[in-house]
């Protein structure tokens, strides 16, 4: 076995992928802090070819060097927005046709490998603050909470983490 070389790898261009028909789901990001999770989140949207990202709140927004440093230039080929309001972003998308789920320990959580994603309907994955996770009214307006199994003494995913797990396992489905 050898490491393969980028060259030998056939990614997209930046242009390519945005041509490129995208996996049916859109990322809500409500508040998150940390620049480099923004990056990351950019980053892992673009490997599982996400429709786009929402930015709600303080969330920043490209251009910023720190989410440059871990999108490493997906900030380029994944499409965003600005919303102000999460709560506003979930009812647009769900008046637009997506379910909207809200990836969050709650009550009535769906575990993730339990999940099936409706075929007629693209998702919406709603990502919360680091540390207060999503908040209480945007899951009211969601339909519903999928909640990421875990089995050792820590209580969460770093949410870029939990949008890697969240993305395969979606893209998984479809694709199987």
């Amino acid at each position: 076995m050898r490491k393969l070389r980028v060259e030998e790898m056939g990614r997209l261009t930046v242009e390519e992928f945005k041509e490129a028909e995208k996996f049916p789901f859109v990322v809500v990001l409500d508040n998150i802090r940390s620049l480099a999770n923004v990056g990351s989140f950019f980053r892992t949207a673009d490997a599982f070819r996400a429709e786009k990202i929402i930015l709600c709140g303080y969330t920043q927004s490209p251009p910023h060097r720190e989410i440059t440093r871990s999108a490493i230039g997906a900030e380029l080929s994944v499409a965003w927005e600005k919303n102000e309001s999460a709560v506003d972003a979930v009812m647009q998308l769900k008046a637009d046709g997506y379910e909207v789920w809200c990836v969050e320990q709650a009550e009535g959580s769906v575990m993730l490998q339990d999940f099936a994603p409706n075929d007629k309907k693209p998702c919406a994955f709603v990502f919360g603050n680091e540390v207060e996770g999503v908040a209480d009214d945007v899951i009211a307006a969601a339909d519903g909470c999928l909640e990421i199994p875990q089995f050792g003494t820590k209580h969460s995913f770093n949410v870029s983490v939990s949008a890697g797990i969240v993305f395969w396992e979606f893209v998984r489905k479809k694709i199987t």
